[in-house]
């Protein structure tokens, strides 16, 4: 079946009111998307626990700001979605606590980390009647939406081979801006945070994996958590998978790519964000294929991308016209399950792992499952 991206088709309808809980780093994503008049979406409130923070970006997108979003949901009750970017670690609890409002949620990736925690975020919004949606916005990057098409149109044919490659700068200053920055508590390390979208690529590109192996190490960065890491994949297809993912590339930002190979074609993207079309090669060539890195690249100003403000139009298309959205509770969860396996893998010295095995010896999440 194939997926509707655009968020395109919806009926009439007032502009669905936001209020956004974090205003950290991510948040100016979310603020932009919000603020730019290219959504059907209005922003209304912004909350968080350090005023400083929330007085800031009160400033600069002309709205209310709260410390406490308790104090937000009294004096906006016209608010339709929650976008929560607080730390992951908070996650869990500020859904459960949150959606006893009955709102819609979105949370940033990565969903929890732990997959209990995604149960119980996903049982407390299904008791108080609201949907819960992760943020995976490079699924919304036009080279990665060509590329799916071409899965979906069965282009590929029988696939082989699908690798990421992560290979970002973050440097000590980055990990000390806030306390919970590269801890297991609340952060966990390039696996969990930076690379958790392109893990997030690779199994919905190349489908429910089998088993999975993986090695960690911290080379460069003074925290509690990986800045480096390697894993490889057993797809139930049989195809093979790689990964590769640090914040150590110095002196900058090098790439974030996805590379797709089949029987009948393959692609390579990349950029620093999965963004443009490096590669692009299938037997049964199209009219449209001539012009596919021109169509299909964008320029971006930052690693996270441009895929917020599609995404967030996705959701409101799924929440307006009550239809699935491309990334529901559920889809963030499969994340969270490879994510805890990768993390084992790496704490058992590389063994091969099922991704629903239970969490015994890494510390994401200073818990057990």
């Amino acid at each position: 079946m194939t997926n509707d991206y655009s968020g395109e088709n919806m009926s009439d309808h007032a502009k669905l009111k936001f209020a956004v809980i974090g205003c950290g780093r991510v948040s100016n994503n979310h603020l932009k998307a919000l603020t730019s008049g290219m959504i059907d979406g209005e922003l209304v409130a912004i909350c968080d626990i350090d005023e400083k923070k929330a007085k800031a970006k009160s400033e600069e997108v002309q709205v209310p700001y709260y410390i406490n979003y308790h104090d937000m949901m009294k004096r906006h009750a016209e608010i339709d979605v929650i976008d929560i970017a607080t730390p992951t670690g908070y996650h869990a609890r500020h859904v459960i606590d949150v959606s006893r409002y009955g709102k819609h949620i979105i949370v940033e990736k990565p969903m929890a980390l732990r997959v209990s925690d995604c149960d119980e975020m996903i049982r407390a919004c299904a008791d108080n009647k609201c949907r819960l949606f992760v943020v995976k916005q490079n699924r919304f990057n036009p080279a990665v939406v060509a590329a799916r098409k071409a899965l979906e149109a069965g282009r590929f044919g029988k696939l082989v081979l699908g690798s990421v490659r992560v290979r970002w700068m973050r440097l000590q200053s980055y990990y000390e801006q806030d306390n919970w920055h590269g801890t297991w508590e609340l952060d966990g390390g390039v696996m969990s945070q930076q690379a958790s979208h392109h893990l997030d690529l690779l199994q919905w590109f190349m489908g429910p994996i089998d088993e999975m192996q993986c090695i960690s190490a911290t080379r460069l960065l003074d925290i509690e958590v990986e800045d480096t890491a390697l894993a490889t994949f057993k797809f139930k297809s049989g195809a093979l998978g790689a990964f590769e993912a640090t914040v150590a590339s110095r002196p900058e930002d090098l790439e974030g790519s996805l590379s797709i190979l089949g029987e009948k074609g393959s692609t390579i993207i990349g950029g620093k964000a999965v963004n443009k079309i490096l590669y692009w090669k299938f037997r049964d060539e199209q009219p449209e294929d001539a012009q596919i890195q021109n169509s299909s690249s964008q320029e971006v100003s930052n690693v996270y991308g441009e895929g917020h403000t599609p995404y967030l139009a996705n959701v409101i298309d799924a929440i307006v016209n009550n239809k699935p959205a491309l990334v529901d509770a559920e889809e963030g969860k499969k994340n969270i399950e490879i994510l805890t396996a990768l993390y084992e893998s790496a704490a058992l010295g590389g063994k091969y792992v099922k991704p629903d095995c239970p969490i015994r010896r890494s510390k994401l999440g200073n818990q057990r499952e």
